[in-house]
């Protein structure tokens, strides 16, 4: 039985939750698709500017190297209202390189939004997150994005989408056309058609439409005969050979709801978001580790507890402060809280909460399952660490990703050591790069890993941007890596491979090629190579 609340709203704002990731492949169109909720909610007056509460403006894509490349590199967690619902929206990296941030980020979702590409379908990264939500049954809801431009048919999509990831996939509205004739789609569950109007403000603006009964006659009327034919031959199909949809099956995610729009021109767009809003679960109840081993779930409304799931240097360059990203689980938030540091094994007060709207914070006076708290760091939280009002347990922890790619690195100028010193150990809190304990003989060059090579391009661009650094990195030649688990006394090591000590001091194997950790598997049957810790 849940344990009562103590806090008389506290229910009521749970039921008001909503708190989910948005997952695609780079240039599928998440970023946008985020903007425009942002807009549909009030907070957006034009794309790429946010306004906060006070009406001031903030880019959303906060990282100077995020604008200047058009990819989101870290996860921005942002709240705002809409539609009586309170939304928590954590926008994650598409890249592959920073699929750890993503992961993550992604535990601390209670749904997703996939985002696809109308012509590209599913791509590598799309499979790579989707398997991270199956692995943690976290319910996906699929955006078909770019129908205005020249895609694939979408029966074709909605096939490639249940072979590919291992879903089934029922579309809850459907396109009329694509391309230059793509006219709207049609509400499967409403069987109305909602057609849209192109205006000269194109996406700046929320998108025009008028809904029909698709039986009315006026909507032959406005929609070319040959497109309205074959989108209704498409519904008899679907509904004789299609996939029901069943919000059970959903929650398990077994099943995939499907939509189609433009988030480029809004087309599609709120009646997306509505449905999202409809379906998606409110917070529940998150597993637990006790000291003996054992695991629990524990309510929402038990008392307070979170875990830290990102830590982010320098957002606010004035202060030069580091925030820790705070997911609520259970209980009530409030400024200056005594909780339980289990990691620490200590009582600590969570002062100066904030929530965040890309650059803008916003002090919060209260938080509930499912919201995002960014706290000023002191140097006392870490990636994973639990935060609850009466201890004794652990939330879930967060698994390590396997590093592929390794270096040194090093200050370009002697005597920026210091400062370099600092920044690296602040990014490194951050998770932008492993640090590895290595001895070789070169104490003054720490040995940097990461799951992918652009981590290191990022990296040297935050030590120079944020911390006046230059560097010189010297890859090293590993391609792949593995958590030993055994004697390591007893482990015959492939001669061109090496032993490094991860942040937790456990032995990681480094291998130059796939064929190496392949052969160390072979020799030692005794032992295991794990890829994540």
């Amino acid at each position: 039985m849940p344990e009562p609340s103590a806090h008389p709203e506290l229910e009521r704002e749970i039921a008001r939750r909503r708190t989910f990731a948005i997952i695609s492949h780079p240039d599928a169109g998440k970023t946008t698709l985020t903007e425009k909720l942002l807009l549909y909610s009030g907070l957006l007056r034009t794309a790429g500017m946010v306004k906060n509460r006070k009406g001031k403006l903030a880019t959303s894509d906060w990282m100077g190297m995020e604008q200047e490349r058009g990819i989101s590199i870290t996860s921005s967690a942002m709240q705002f209202e809409y539609k009586g619902l309170v939304i928590n929206v954590l926008d994650t990296p598409g890249h592959q390189d920073f699929s750890e941030d993503t992961y993550r980020t992604l535990t601390a979702a209670d749904a997703a939004i996939m985002v696809i590409d109308a012509a590209k379908g599913v791509e590598a990264q799309t499979r790579k997150l989707f398997a991270v939500c199956r692995l943690r049954r976290i319910p996906v809801l699929t955006f078909v994005n770019k129908l205005d431009l020249p895609g694939r048919d979408p029966l074709d999509l909605m096939t490639e989408v249940e072979q590919a990831l291992g879903i089934h996939g029922a579309p809850l509205d459907w396109p009329i056309g694509g391309g230059r004739e793509f006219a709207g789609v049609i509400d499967r569950r409403r069987m109305e058609a909602v057609l849209f109007q192109k205006t000269a403000a194109g996406g700046a603006k929320r998108a025009e439409f008028e809904t029909l009964p698709l039986a009315d006659p006026r909507v032959a009327e406005k929609v070319d005969e040959a497109v309205l034919a074959k989108a209704k031959s498409d519904l008899e199909l679907l509904e004789i050979a299609g996939n029901r949809f069943e919000r059970d099956a959903f929650l398990q995610g077994e099943v995939t709801p499907l939509f189609f729009g433009s988030a480029m021109n809004n087309f599609g767009v709120e009646l997306f978001f509505d449905a999202f809003c409809e379906l998606a679960p409110p917070p529940g109840a998150r597993a637990i580790d006790l000291p003996d081993g054992d695991r629990r779930h524990r309510e929402p409304t038990a008392p307070f507890s979170a875990y830290v799931f990102k830590i982010q240097a320098n957002m606010d360059r004035r202060h030069r402060d580091v925030l820790a990203f705070m997911r609520v689980c259970s209980g009530v938030f409030e400024p200056d809280l005594m909780v339980r540091h289990e990691r620490l094994g200590k009582a600590v007060r969570l002062t100066r909460p904030h929530s965040m709207v890309a650059q803008a914070r916003e002090t919060l006076d209260v938080a509930y399952p499912g919201d995002v708290v960014g706290l000023i760091n002191r140097e006392v939280f870490r990636i994973g660490d639990t935060l609850s009002a009466d201890g004794g347990f652990v939330h879930q922890k967060l698994p390590a990703f396997q590093p592929e790619h390794f270096a040194r690195i090093s200050p370009r100028v002697t005597s920026d050591r210091k400062r370099f010193d600092k920044g690296l150990e602040q990014l490194i809190a951050e998770g932008t790069v492993q640090r590895l304990g290595y001895d070789d003989g070169d104490g003054h060059s720490p040995m940097v890993a990461a799951v992918g090579r652009l981590q290191f391009e990022v990296l040297q661009y935050r030590l120079r941007d944020e911390y006046g650094v230059e560097t010189v990195l010297t890859q090293l030649p590993y391609q792949c890596s593995a958590w030993l688990v055994g004697d390591f006394a007893a482990f015959k090591l492939p001669m061109r491979s090496a032993v490094a000590r991860d942040a937790a001091g456990r032995r990681l194997l480094l291998f130059v090629s796939e064929w190496d950790k392949k052969l160390a598997a072979r020799e030692n049957p005794d032992h295991q190579l794990l890829d994540l810790a």
